[in-house]
Protein backbone atom coordinates (compact mmCIF):
# COMPACT_ATOMS: atom_id res chain seq x y z
CA UNK A 1 0.00 0.00 0.00
CA UNK A 2 0.86 3.75 -0.27
CA UNK A 3 -0.41 7.04 -0.74
CA UNK A 4 -3.33 7.01 -3.03
CA UNK A 5 -1.71 7.90 -6.38
CA UNK A 6 -3.79 11.25 -6.72
CA UNK A 7 -2.56 12.60 -3.71
CA UNK A 8 1.12 11.29 -4.21
CA UNK A 9 2.49 14.49 -5.61
CA UNK A 10 0.44 16.61 -3.12
CA UNK A 11 3.37 14.93 -1.08
CA UNK A 12 5.82 16.36 -2.61
CA UNK A 13 5.09 19.80 -2.69
CA UNK A 14 4.35 19.61 1.18
CA UNK A 15 7.93 18.12 1.72
CA UNK A 16 9.47 20.75 -0.61
CA UNK A 17 7.25 23.10 1.33
CA UNK A 18 9.09 22.33 4.41
CA UNK A 19 12.42 21.63 3.32
CA UNK A 20 12.31 25.25 1.32
CA UNK A 21 10.40 27.26 4.28
CA UNK A 22 13.50 26.09 6.75
CA UNK A 23 15.86 26.99 3.81
CA UNK A 24 14.45 29.94 3.64
CA UNK A 25 14.35 30.82 7.94
CA UNK A 26 17.73 29.12 8.20
CA UNK A 27 19.21 32.20 5.94
CA UNK A 28 17.08 34.82 7.68
CA UNK A 29 18.27 34.05 10.79
CA UNK A 30 21.61 34.45 9.91
CA UNK A 31 20.60 37.98 8.45
CA UNK A 32 19.16 38.83 11.40
CA UNK A 33 15.24 39.17 9.73
CA UNK A 34 14.05 35.74 11.61
CA UNK A 35 14.76 36.51 15.25
CA UNK A 36 15.14 34.07 17.97
CA UNK A 37 15.81 30.85 18.17
CA UNK A 38 15.16 28.33 15.61
CA UNK A 39 15.42 24.43 15.25
CA UNK A 40 15.01 23.23 11.30
CA UNK A 41 12.71 20.34 10.60
CA UNK A 42 15.44 19.49 7.75
CA UNK A 43 15.79 15.31 6.72
CA UNK A 44 12.22 14.87 8.56
CA UNK A 45 9.85 16.24 6.21
CA UNK A 46 8.14 12.47 5.83
CA UNK A 47 7.19 11.90 9.16
CA UNK A 48 4.78 15.62 9.35
CA UNK A 49 3.57 15.01 5.78
CA UNK A 50 2.58 11.21 6.23
CA UNK A 51 0.73 11.88 9.30
CA UNK A 52 -0.99 14.97 8.31
CA UNK A 53 -2.20 13.56 4.89
CA UNK A 54 -4.01 11.38 6.93
CA UNK A 55 -6.27 14.04 9.28
CA UNK A 56 -9.18 16.19 8.92
CA UNK A 57 -8.91 20.21 9.98
CA UNK A 58 -11.38 19.02 12.62
CA UNK A 59 -8.69 16.85 14.32
CA UNK A 60 -5.96 17.99 16.70
CA UNK A 61 -2.25 18.07 16.88
CA UNK A 62 0.28 19.21 19.40
CA UNK A 63 3.89 20.13 17.91
CA UNK A 64 7.38 21.07 19.32
CA UNK A 65 10.09 23.24 19.49
CA UNK A 66 11.17 21.40 15.90
CA UNK A 67 7.60 22.35 14.54
CA UNK A 68 7.51 24.41 11.40
CA UNK A 69 7.16 20.95 8.98
CA UNK A 70 4.10 19.66 11.75
CA UNK A 71 2.49 23.24 11.30
CA UNK A 72 3.17 23.48 7.42
CA UNK A 73 1.69 19.68 6.81
CA UNK A 74 -1.33 20.66 8.60
CA UNK A 75 -1.89 23.40 6.25
CA UNK A 76 -0.94 26.29 7.81
CA UNK A 77 -0.69 29.89 6.47
CA UNK A 78 3.18 30.22 5.00
CA UNK A 79 3.11 34.01 5.12
CA UNK A 80 1.65 34.41 9.02
CA UNK A 81 3.99 31.62 9.53
CA UNK A 82 7.28 33.43 8.15
CA UNK A 83 5.92 36.92 9.87
CA UNK A 84 5.47 35.29 12.85
CA UNK A 85 9.08 34.12 12.13
CA UNK A 86 10.38 37.64 11.88
CA UNK A 87 8.06 39.14 14.86
CA UNK A 88 5.80 40.87 12.96
CA UNK A 89 2.46 42.02 13.71
CA UNK A 90 0.77 40.14 11.08
CA UNK A 91 2.49 36.51 12.25
CA UNK A 92 0.10 33.71 14.22
CA UNK A 93 1.13 35.49 17.79
CA UNK A 94 1.18 38.85 16.38
CA UNK A 95 5.02 38.82 16.01
CA UNK A 96 5.44 37.71 19.72
CA UNK A 97 5.04 33.54 19.85
CA UNK A 98 8.06 33.66 17.65
CA UNK A 99 9.20 29.83 16.09
CA UNK A 100 8.06 27.62 19.13
CA UNK A 101 4.86 28.98 19.78
CA UNK A 102 2.78 29.10 16.51
CA UNK A 103 -0.89 27.87 16.74
CA UNK A 104 -3.79 28.04 14.55
CA UNK A 105 -6.87 26.41 16.31
CA UNK A 106 -8.93 26.90 13.12
CA UNK A 107 -6.92 23.87 11.92
CA UNK A 108 -6.71 21.92 14.84
CA UNK A 109 -3.23 23.30 15.40
CA UNK A 110 -2.73 23.46 19.18
CA UNK A 111 0.43 25.09 19.82
CA UNK A 112 4.30 24.19 18.61
CA UNK A 113 5.97 24.36 21.98
CA UNK A 114 8.97 25.74 23.25
CA UNK A 115 9.36 23.14 26.60
CA UNK A 116 10.05 19.34 25.78
CA UNK A 117 7.54 17.13 26.60
CA UNK A 118 5.12 19.70 26.60
CA UNK A 119 2.51 18.81 24.08
CA UNK A 120 1.97 15.51 26.04
CA UNK A 121 -1.20 16.58 28.72
CA UNK A 122 -2.42 19.15 26.40
CA UNK A 123 -2.86 16.46 23.79
CA UNK A 124 -4.55 14.07 25.75
CA UNK A 125 -6.43 17.41 26.80
CA UNK A 126 -7.59 17.18 23.15
CA UNK A 127 -8.63 13.69 23.65
CA UNK A 128 -10.74 14.04 26.31
CA UNK A 129 -12.60 16.54 24.62
CA UNK A 130 -13.03 14.65 21.53
CA UNK A 131 -14.40 11.88 23.58
CA UNK A 132 -17.01 13.81 25.43
CA UNK A 133 -17.81 15.38 22.40
CA UNK A 134 -18.15 11.98 20.69
CA UNK A 135 -17.01 13.85 17.39
CA UNK A 136 -14.76 11.71 16.15
CA UNK A 137 -11.70 13.34 16.08
CA UNK A 138 -8.30 12.51 16.65
CA UNK A 139 -5.35 14.39 18.71
CA UNK A 140 -1.83 13.54 17.23
CA UNK A 141 1.23 14.19 19.58
CA UNK A 142 4.12 14.90 17.84
CA UNK A 143 7.54 14.66 20.17
CA UNK A 144 11.38 13.44 19.96
CA UNK A 145 12.65 10.74 21.26
CA UNK A 146 14.16 12.69 24.55
CA UNK A 147 11.35 13.98 25.27
CA UNK A 148 9.90 9.97 26.52
CA UNK A 149 12.24 10.47 29.62
CA UNK A 150 9.83 13.82 30.73
CA UNK A 151 7.36 12.82 33.35
CA UNK A 152 5.01 14.28 31.57
CA UNK A 153 5.30 11.65 28.65
CA UNK A 154 4.31 8.68 31.42
CA UNK A 155 1.28 10.71 32.74
CA UNK A 156 -0.05 10.98 29.28
CA UNK A 157 0.42 7.79 28.11
CA UNK A 158 -0.68 6.05 31.25
CA UNK A 159 -4.12 8.79 31.47
CA UNK A 160 -4.52 7.65 27.85
CA UNK A 161 -4.26 4.33 27.84
CA UNK A 162 -6.44 3.74 31.07
CA UNK A 163 -9.49 6.07 29.88
CA UNK A 164 -9.10 4.85 26.15
CA UNK A 165 -8.11 8.43 24.67
CA UNK A 166 -8.25 8.99 20.79
CA UNK A 167 -4.59 10.38 21.18
CA UNK A 168 -1.28 9.21 18.93
CA UNK A 169 1.51 9.27 19.52
CA UNK A 170 3.62 10.04 17.16
CA UNK A 171 7.32 9.76 18.40
CA UNK A 172 10.29 10.94 15.81
CA UNK A 173 13.07 9.19 16.44
CA UNK A 174 16.17 11.20 15.54
CA UNK A 175 18.82 9.30 17.11
CA UNK A 176 19.07 12.43 19.66
CA UNK A 177 18.15 14.21 22.33
CA UNK A 178 19.74 17.37 21.83
CA UNK A 179 23.31 16.16 22.12
CA UNK A 180 22.74 12.78 23.93
CA UNK A 181 22.24 9.79 21.83
CA UNK A 182 19.51 8.02 22.44
CA UNK A 183 20.98 4.39 23.13
CA UNK A 184 22.77 6.76 26.20
CA UNK A 185 19.16 7.87 27.38
CA UNK A 186 17.50 4.97 27.51
CA UNK A 187 17.95 1.02 27.87
CA UNK A 188 15.52 -0.34 25.35
CA UNK A 189 16.11 -0.98 21.60
CA UNK A 190 13.44 1.06 20.30
CA UNK A 191 11.30 3.88 21.51
CA UNK A 192 8.05 1.91 20.97
CA UNK A 193 9.08 -0.56 24.03
CA UNK A 194 8.27 1.75 26.45
CA UNK A 195 4.35 1.71 24.76
CA UNK A 196 3.93 -1.71 26.17
CA UNK A 197 3.85 -0.88 29.88
CA UNK A 198 0.88 1.01 29.48
CA UNK A 199 -0.57 -1.94 27.92
CA UNK A 200 -0.46 0.65 23.98
CA UNK A 201 -0.75 -0.30 21.11
CA UNK A 202 2.35 0.35 19.55
CA UNK A 203 3.68 0.30 15.69
CA UNK A 204 7.33 1.62 13.88
CA UNK A 205 7.98 3.31 10.39
CA UNK A 206 10.83 4.21 8.28
CA UNK A 207 10.76 7.84 9.39
CA UNK A 208 11.96 8.94 5.64
CA UNK A 209 9.85 6.89 3.66
CA UNK A 210 6.60 9.11 3.47
CA UNK A 211 4.45 6.02 1.84
CA UNK A 212 5.22 3.69 4.87
CA UNK A 213 4.75 6.86 7.51
CA UNK A 214 1.12 7.21 5.77
CA UNK A 215 0.67 3.79 5.78
CA UNK A 216 1.01 3.06 9.06
CA UNK A 217 -0.35 6.52 10.18
CA UNK A 218 -3.26 5.61 9.00
CA UNK A 219 -3.95 2.54 10.55
CA UNK A 220 -2.98 3.96 13.72
CA UNK A 221 -5.28 6.91 13.61
CA UNK A 222 -7.95 4.75 12.40
CA UNK A 223 -8.06 2.66 15.33
CA UNK A 224 -7.82 5.48 17.16
CA UNK A 225 -10.93 7.34 16.23
CA UNK A 226 -12.81 4.35 16.48
CA UNK A 227 -13.09 4.18 20.17
CA UNK A 228 -10.40 1.15 20.56
CA UNK A 229 -7.95 3.77 22.76
CA UNK A 230 -4.27 5.53 21.84
CA UNK A 231 -1.87 4.38 19.39
CA UNK A 232 2.23 5.37 19.62
CA UNK A 233 3.95 5.11 16.62
CA UNK A 234 7.99 5.34 16.50
CA UNK A 235 9.06 7.04 13.30
CA UNK A 236 12.47 6.18 13.13
CA UNK A 237 14.29 9.40 10.88
CA UNK A 238 17.39 12.33 11.59
CA UNK A 239 17.65 15.65 11.30
CA UNK A 240 19.87 17.10 9.21
CA UNK A 241 20.88 20.37 10.84
CA UNK A 242 22.26 20.95 14.40
CA UNK A 243 20.27 20.77 17.17
CA UNK A 244 19.06 24.50 16.65
CA UNK A 245 20.77 26.98 14.16
CA UNK A 246 24.09 28.11 15.86
CA UNK A 247 24.38 24.95 17.72
CA UNK A 248 28.65 23.61 17.59
CA UNK A 249 27.17 19.72 16.77
CA UNK A 250 30.63 18.04 17.79
CA UNK A 251 28.83 15.37 18.77
CA UNK A 252 27.75 13.73 15.69
CA UNK A 253 30.41 12.11 13.60
CA UNK A 254 30.46 13.56 10.27
CA UNK A 255 29.91 9.90 8.53
CA UNK A 256 26.93 9.50 10.43
CA UNK A 257 25.31 12.90 9.11
CA UNK A 258 26.16 11.79 5.45
CA UNK A 259 24.97 8.52 5.75
CA UNK A 260 21.44 10.11 6.84
CA UNK A 261 21.70 12.68 4.01
CA UNK A 262 21.84 9.65 1.55
CA UNK A 263 18.35 8.60 2.80
CA UNK A 264 17.09 12.06 1.80
CA UNK A 265 13.04 11.73 2.39
CA UNK A 266 12.52 13.68 -0.80
CA UNK A 267 15.01 12.03 -2.87
CA UNK A 268 13.47 8.87 -2.15
CA UNK A 269 9.94 10.05 -3.05
CA UNK A 270 10.85 11.65 -6.17
CA UNK A 271 12.64 8.07 -7.35
CA UNK A 272 8.97 6.21 -5.92
CA UNK A 273 7.22 8.82 -8.54
CA UNK A 274 9.27 8.62 -11.10
CA UNK A 275 9.16 4.86 -10.93
CA UNK A 276 5.19 4.60 -10.37
CA UNK A 277 5.27 7.25 -13.82
CA UNK A 278 3.10 9.91 -11.13
CA UNK A 279 5.88 12.71 -12.49
CA UNK A 280 9.27 13.39 -14.67
CA UNK A 281 11.67 15.70 -13.81
CA UNK A 282 9.98 18.57 -15.06
CA UNK A 283 6.95 17.63 -13.45
CA UNK A 284 9.16 17.87 -10.22
CA UNK A 285 10.92 20.98 -11.61
CA UNK A 286 7.70 22.66 -11.87
CA UNK A 287 6.48 21.74 -8.42
CA UNK A 288 10.09 22.94 -7.00
CA UNK A 289 9.28 26.29 -9.02
CA UNK A 290 6.11 27.21 -7.59
CA UNK A 291 6.93 26.56 -3.89
CA UNK A 292 9.54 28.42 -4.26
CA UNK A 293 8.03 31.45 -5.48
CA UNK A 294 5.44 30.87 -2.16
CA UNK A 295 8.27 30.77 -0.01
CA UNK A 296 9.61 34.21 -1.50
CA UNK A 297 6.04 35.60 -1.00
CA UNK A 298 5.94 34.47 2.49
CA UNK A 299 9.24 36.19 3.37
CA UNK A 300 8.12 39.38 1.86
CA UNK A 301 5.15 39.58 3.26
CA UNK A 302 6.66 38.99 6.43
CA UNK A 303 9.46 42.31 5.62
CA UNK A 304 6.64 44.45 4.64
CA UNK A 305 4.54 43.65 7.63
CA UNK A 306 5.16 46.12 10.97
CA UNK A 307 6.44 45.36 13.96
CA UNK A 308 3.88 45.07 16.98
CA UNK A 309 3.38 48.21 18.80
CA UNK A 310 4.73 48.42 22.49
CA UNK A 311 1.52 48.68 24.03
CA UNK A 312 0.35 45.62 22.64
CA UNK A 313 3.14 44.05 24.68
CA UNK A 314 0.41 42.53 27.15
CA UNK A 315 -2.43 41.82 24.61
CA UNK A 316 -3.34 38.22 24.04
CA UNK A 317 -1.16 37.02 26.80
CA UNK A 318 -2.63 35.01 29.76
CA UNK A 319 -1.73 35.60 33.44
CA UNK A 320 -2.71 35.93 37.02
CA UNK A 321 -3.39 39.47 37.98
CA UNK A 322 -2.69 40.28 41.47
CA UNK A 323 -4.14 43.42 43.02
CA UNK A 324 -2.66 45.89 44.72
CA UNK A 325 -2.08 45.66 48.21
CA UNK A 326 -3.03 41.88 48.52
Amino acid sequence: MAIPQEKALDAYKTMQTIRMFEKQASRSFAEGIVLGFIHLYIGQEAVATGVCMNLEDTDYITSTHRGHGHIIAKGADLKKMMAELCGRETGYCHGKGGSMHITDTDLGILGANGIVGGGFNIACGAGITAQMKKNGAVSVCFFGDGATGQGSFHEAMNIASVWKLPVVFINENNGYGISCKMSSGMNCKTVADRALAYGMKSMMADGNNVNEVYDVTKEAIAYARSGQGPVFVECRTYRWDTHFVGDTDNYRPAEEVAAWQEKCPIKAHEGYLKFMNLADDETLKEIQKEVKKEVKAALKFAEDSPFPAPEKAVEDVYTDIVEEGR
